[in-house]
């Protein structure tokens, strides 16, 4: 996997890259480097090589006001996003994977605009 430091002026971000032959979604995931859940989300986008870009809101009000703004005032991390769409936390991540419906999501490619 390649990380790269988010281009984004003032924000504690990275943006993780896998090689990918096939367009995928846009995925942001709005986390804390101490929380289990947020590694156990990121886990599972790793093992499917899901392109993301991480927001650690535990260094940044903006960002954790702009995450809570984002999720309709959920204030726990992760809070995750699929091209824009609210997800919400690792156990809806997880609750998609069982039901079959979270490739799907993966596999829209970005929204243009």
């Amino acid at each position: 996997m390649l990380e790269v430091v988010c281009s984004r002026p003032n924000i504690l971000a990275k943006e993780y890259k896998t090689p990918s032959a096939q367009p995928m979604a846009t995925v942001e995931i709005y986390s804390s480097p101490f929380c289990g859940y947020c590694y156990r989300a990121k886990g599972l986008l790793d093992g499917k090589q899901v392109p993301f870009t991480e927001f650690n809101v535990i260094m940044n009000s903006d960002l954790k006001q702009e995450m809570m703004a984002r999720a309709g005032g959920r204030h726990t991390v992760p809070q995750i996003f699929i091209n824009d769409m609210h997800i919400g936390g690792c156990d809806e991540l997880y609750a998609l994977e069982r039901a079959g419906e979270l490739d799907g999501l993966l596999a829209d490619g970005p929204l243009d605009g």
